[in-house]
């Protein structure tokens, strides 16, 4: 389980994720993290929150994103603001490590996803673009459907996909969290 001060790696995509304040802290109303991503480093795909609002503030460097149609270059002090069921994705757009708080409202499992997909790169248990095989996918994506989906297909086409998919991934013995292996839990923040 995600504490405040922990921080988790991606090393696919070259995100490194230290939480400032968990669900728990906040009563479920949000999660606010403190995101570093390397040059060259992304987040996994174009995704959208059903319900939740997303903010990113920048601290330090340029944040490539593309929010719906339009694409934004944010730097130092820039801010902005995602709504619910907006597709978006983000890069870095410089040559130095960008820096930027992000603050999801409210928290539902964001951080839980989080963990899982950072703990499966870690372990590498995911494809060049940070993506879990489909099946492992199918299962993570239907207990998260409430929190993140694809922009693209229509959601009630993603839910019969995930009907199908997600039993075949149990069978497998995937499930929709998974927590690093022994030895290579959470990094405690310095």
């Amino acid at each position: 389980m995600i504490r405040s001060g922990d921080t988790i790696h991606n090393p696919v995509t070259g995100e490194r994720i230290t939480f400032h304040q968990t669900s728990a802290d906040t009563n479920g109303e949000a999660v606010v993290i403190e995101c570093s991503v390397q040059p060259d480093g992304f987040v996994a795909a174009a995704h959208l929150h059903p319900s939740q609002t997303e903010r990113f503030n920048v601290i330090d460097g340029r944040l490539g994103m593309k929010v719906g149609r339009k694409k934004l270059l944010l730097e130092r002090g820039d801010v902005a603001e995602v709504e619910p069921g907006t597709p978006h994705k983000f890069w870095n757009m410089g040559e130095d490590e960008v820096r930027f708080v992000c603050e999801v409202r409210p928290a539902l499992q964001f951080e839980s996803l989080l963990e899982t997909m950072f703990a499966l790169a870690e372990d590498g248990k995911t494809n060049k673009k940070g993506m879990p095989n489909p099946l492992r996918l199918a299962v993570i994506a239907r207990a998260h459907f409430d929190t993140v989906r694809l922009p693209q297909p229509p959601a009630w086409l993603q839910r019969a996909s995930l009907a199908l998919g997600a039993p075949m991934g149990r069978l497998f013995g995937y499930s929709p969290t998974y927590a690093p292996q022994a030895g290579t839990p959470a990094v405690p923040a310095v």
